[in-house]
């Protein structure tokens, strides 16, 4: 008899949800597409209620709009739209939405989503941006940056000496002395960080440490190189 192995595929299973307001003439354009978890495990439900914080988040223009479902965050955006363009029509432009989702990373323990969205809601410019969401799949939580790492001041320093290599700053200077615009003259890590199929990402968002005209400052450090600093988890 011959018996052959074959490893379990653990990885979660999702499907697209599509979400889109009503078009028409004086409606705002609000276009979201991100995965959703479908199995029954207490990490579908923390994935899709993460990501359903982070889409309201995203969404609610004023802090004090009580939205609670992405419908009613939608709702939310369209009529903060609809009470600026009836008190200045003369100058109000369409406003829009989009968000899309997508897992950039899956292995048996840890789980990436990433957010990508942009929001006009007049002036010059739009902004964009991304948020990245991780999940620890075993212990069925969302996790803090502080939570990827076994020893976050050792990255941080091993993070600070790739930064500086990509954007040409000498050791010699300090970190702020071609420009860049990090507090107190002191590197730190970015709000957003995830993991991808390239390494560790980590984006510093407009304005988070440079002008706007750089945009996102980007850092991805392959796994391989920073296994030491993260949490243990199998890949």
């Amino acid at each position: 008899m011959i018996f052959i192995g074959c490893k379990e595929d653990r990885n979660l299973i999702f499907e697209p949800s599509n979400f889109k307001n009503e078009t028409c003439k004086n409606c705002a354009s609000i276009t979201i597409l991100v995965p959703r978890a479908l199995g029954n495990k207490k990490i579908d439900e923390v994935i899709n209620t993460a990501l359903r914080e982070e889409i309201i988040s995203i969404l609610k223009y004023d802090d004090e709009v009580d939205a609670n479902s992405i419908d009613s965050a939608m709702e939310s955006f369209q009529s903060e739209y609809i009470q600026l363009r009836d008190k200045f029509p003369e100058e109000a432009t369409t406003w829009e939405a989009t968000i899309n989702g997508e897992v950039t990373y899956e292995n048996d323990t840890i789980l990436t989503i990433r957010l990508d969205y942009y929001l006009f809601t007049g002036g010059a410019h739009g902004y964009s941006s991304v948020r990245f969401l991780n999940f620890n799949k075993e212990k069925g939580k969302e996790l803090g940056n502080e939570e990827l790492f076994s020893d976050i001041e050792a990255f941080e320093g091993l993070a600070e000496s790739k930064f500086r290599i990509k954007e040409k700053i000498p050791n010699s200077e300090s970190i702020n002395s071609t420009g860049f615009m990090f507090e107190n003259d002191v590197f730190y890590l970015p709000e957003n960080i995830g993991f991808t199929k390239e390494g560790l990402q980590l984006f510093y968002e407009q304005y988070e440490v440079a002008s706007y005209a750089d945009g996102p400052i980007v850092l991805t450090i392959p796994l391989v190189e920073i296994q030491k600093y993260l949490i243990p988890f199998r890949s």
